[in-house]
C-alpha cells in the first residue's frame, strides 16, 4: 500500500511540474513574439491603457 501512495505522489508531482513547464513555455513564446514584433517595427515598447486613469504608459516586463 505505501508503494501505491508513493507512486501516486510521484505521478501527481510529475503531472504538476509538466503543466507548470508548459504554461511557462507558452508565456515565454508569447513574450518572444511580442519582442520580435517590437524589433520589426523599431518600437521602444508596447503601450497599455491604464484602466483607472485612462492614460497610456509603456508596458513593464512583469506584465
Amino acid at each position: 500500500m505505501p508503494q501505491l501512495l508513493f507512486l501516486a505522489l510521484v505521478i501527481g508531482g510529475g503531472w504538476y511540474f509538466y503543466k507548470k513547464f508548459v504554461a511557462d513555455a507558452e508565456k515565454l513564446a508569447i513574450r518572444r513574439r511580442e519582442q520580435e514584433r517590437e524589433r520589426q517595427t523599431n518600437a521602444i515598447g508596447t503601450l497599455v491603457k491604464d484602466e483607472v486613469t485612462g492614460e497610456y504608459r509603456v508596458r513593464r516586463d512583469e506584465e
